[in-house]
């Protein structure tokens, strides 16, 4: 949720000389001139910011894939050093959309990053064959050591998504050379970020659980640097290379207190030495949320036959605060409009299209968010160009997501026809452009307010922009319907009508 530049002034300090980072999250729902632009806000700064072209799976058939030609534009451009994590499911239930990608990138002597979380065996090896050479989703020890057998650089989270540095550290028993295994966040938070730290907190916990100081070190630096074919320039102290150094107080203790970059001193004691540049983004990527109309709450009705007086319909229901299920209901219809169950802990659902077809609406139900009223949306939905939103009122619902239009991106907690909590995202409708105290406070007022409708989730947002994503298990929505990740087909929402 940060700009590259907000960013920049907290990881500085901790020793970040260098970033790999994604294109995935502007690519739907600005193209390639939006990443363009995004990129621009990265080059020019006092590190080294590289990144990799988007994949773009998707559970949105529009949004899915990216044409030769703004794989081309990307892959020519020297921060681009790859091509995004592409999702094993997708990659193996639709190889048309995503080979000749791969092809391209490989043309272009770059690498394919992967992303196979739940896969093993066959499945596994069928998605290592067609060329993804990384994986970041192993959880545990047995995982890791599977992909690594296979050639993969196994990269293990310990960031505000997922931790599974502890549990992976138990490979170290066997004896394995930790040579092709790379430290990596998969994304953090401003809480963490301000509380924490960035990569020197990964770094030390690798030290914690047990690596060698040696190893952990080089699994954020040397290790990094050869996945990425950027070995010539970066990973260690050498002629030739870019003079990137931490001074710490002694092996055991990753905490910088001189942070040189480019052989200039960019950080010391905790301070910022050079600030990062602040990019004027195009007006267009300040402009990113595009509705026909104000929605009302008629928008996210679920209509059906007027003679009905039961629906049976499809539910998502959240297993964990990620992972959903799928499962049935049955609620009540009147004049045609099969009706929420907030007491028994049935709420509307929907994604709103901000981009390619703007307002275009699917509503779904979905249980585990246990609110009795109000509304919770965000711009920030991964993996489309969607609004999403979960309420127990069609009018809070629609509130939300016109607040969300109004503020030209960002997240809306509503209730009793106020907003009660809001965070403008005004880049691409996915990123702050606040100060990291301010990002915070505010984040921090939104999970307040969510907490007084009832959700029980530690991070409601990323409960919420996950409910599209093309990765995690299983029932997701996007702005065409249901699909269940488990095939890549949509889901009827309505089973059966009773009169």
């Amino acid at each position: 949720m940060f700009s590259p530049a907000e960013f920049l002034k907290a990881a500085i300090p901790g020793g970040t000389t260098t970033i790999v980072t994604e294109t995935m999250e502007p690519y739907p729902v600005s193209g390639v001139r939006g990443v363009m632009d995004f990129i621009a806000s990265t080059q020019d700064q006092p590190v080294k910011i590289f990144l990799t072209a988007p994949a773009m799976g998707s559970i949105s058939k529009r949004a899915v894939g990216i044409s030769s030609a703004a794989l081309n534009a990307l892959l020519k451009h020297p921060a681009v050093i790859g091509l995004g994590e592409s999702y094993w499911q997708g990659v193996l239930q639709t190889p048309e959309k995503f080979l000749p990608a791969f092809e391209k990138t490989l043309r272009f002597r770059k690498v394919i990053e992967g992303h196979a979380a739940g896969a093993g065996g066959r499945k596994l090896n069928a998605y290592a064959a067609l060329g993804p050479t990384s994986c970041h989703e192993p959880i545990t020890a047995e995982q890791a050591l599977e992909r690594l057998r296979l050639g993969f650089w196994v990269m293990i989270r310990e960031g505000s998504i997922r931790r599974d540095l502890s549990a992976i550290s138990d490979i170290r028993a066997t004896g394995i050379d930790t040579r092709r295994m790379i430290l990596v966040t998969d994304g953090i938070s401003p809480k963490d970020l301000l509380e924490k730290g960035g990569m020197e907190y990964v770094v030390q916990r690798a030290v914690d659980c047990g690596f060698k100081p040696v190893e952990a070190v080089q699994m954020a630096t040397l290790n990094v640097a050869q996945r990425f074919c950027l070995e010539h320039r970066l990973g260690g102290i050498a002629p030739g290379r870019d003079a990137d150094m931490i001074l710490i107080p002694d092996i055991q203790t990753i905490r910088a207190e001189l942070v040189i970059s480019n052989g200039q001193v960019i950080a010391e004691k905790g301070k910022v030495r050079k600030k990062p540049r602040t990019h004027l983004f195009l007006k267009e990527s300040l402009n990113s949320v595009h509705l026909k109309r104000d929605m009302t709450a008629k928008d996210f009705d679920v209509s059906t036959r007027k003679s009905a007086r039961y629906a049976h319909v499809r539910v998502m229901e959240m297993v964990t605060d990620l992972v959903t299920r799928e499962s049935e209901a049955t609620l009540c219809v009147k004049d045609g409009k099969v009706l929420p169950d907030p007491a028994g802990d049935i709420l509307k659902v929907a994604a709103v299209d901000r981009t390619r077809y703007p307002g275009k609406t699917f509503t779904g139900f979905i249980k585990g968010f246990c609110m009795k009223h109000g509304a919770i949306a965000s711009s920030a939905a991964w993996d489309t160009s969607d609004i999403v939103v979960v309420g127990a009122n069609e009018s809070d619902m629609a509130l939300a997501v016109n607040r969300i239009h109004a503020l030209q991106g960002g997240a809306v907690v509503c209730a009793k026809g106020k907003v009660q909590a809001e965070l403008a995202l005004p880049i691409f409708g996915l990123m702050s452009d606040l100060p990291l105290k301010t990002l915070n406070r505010k984040l921090a007022a939104i999970h307040r307010a969510a907490a007084a409708l009832g959700i029980p989730f530690p991070d409601p947002l990323l409960t919420l922009v996950t409910l599209t994503g093309a990765a995690i298990p299983f029932l997701r929505i996007c702005e065409e319907g249901l699909v269940h990740l488990k095939d890549g087909q949509k889901r009827d929402l309505i089973l059966r009508l009773k009169a």
